[in-house]
């Protein structure tokens, strides 16, 4: 399922581990089959698991809890608002408003043409930059009020 290029960079990963614990690098991998697809079926996560040698429900149990991860496809951008608590009083849910309106959808929707998905984020460690966000779980994005949230969109599209 994976492509030969994923399981050499997968490789890479298990190479960190003592031999006896390649299910260690389960994240990564998982990050890694995402990055692939765009997105993580149920056969792409059980198709990490053979390969790491664990339970296929193993590894769905941490592709589920881990918000940097999509269960089902997502937009071309995916971005996430973080609206813990530090972020929700320094303007996180107001960003998080501006954004579902002026896209014109709600979170865990993607726009009709595919283009963005947007999530509701848990802490991304940025608190002193609030509101924060990040795009295809890559881009950290500061402080980010309606001219920045602007700005950011133009970029996007």
């Amino acid at each position: 399922m994976l492509t030969s290029e994923s399981l050499k960079r997968i490789d890479r990963e298990i190479a960190k581990y003592p031999p006896d614990q390649k299910q260690s690098a389960v994240m990564a991998a998982l990050a890694i089959a995402q990055e692939e697809q765009g997105w993580l079926s149920s056969e792409a996560i059980e198709s990490v698991a053979n390969y790491l040698g664990m339970e296929p429900i193993a590894a769905y149990e941490v592709a589920s809890f881990y918000n940097m991860y999509d269960l089902k496809p997502v937009g071309k951008y995916k971005v996430s608002v973080c609206t813990n608590l530090p972020c929700m009083l320094s303007g996180g849910v107001d960003a998080g408003e501006y954004l579902k309106k002026k896209l014109g959808i709600g979170y865990n929707e993607t726009t009709p043409d595919g283009l963005i998905t947007l999530k509701e984020g848990e802490c991304m460690g940025a608190c002193g930059d609030a509101p924060v966000m990040i795009v295809n779980n890559r881009r950290m994005c500061s402080w980010m009020h309606p001219e920045q949230i602007d700005k950011l969109l133009a970029e996007l599209k």
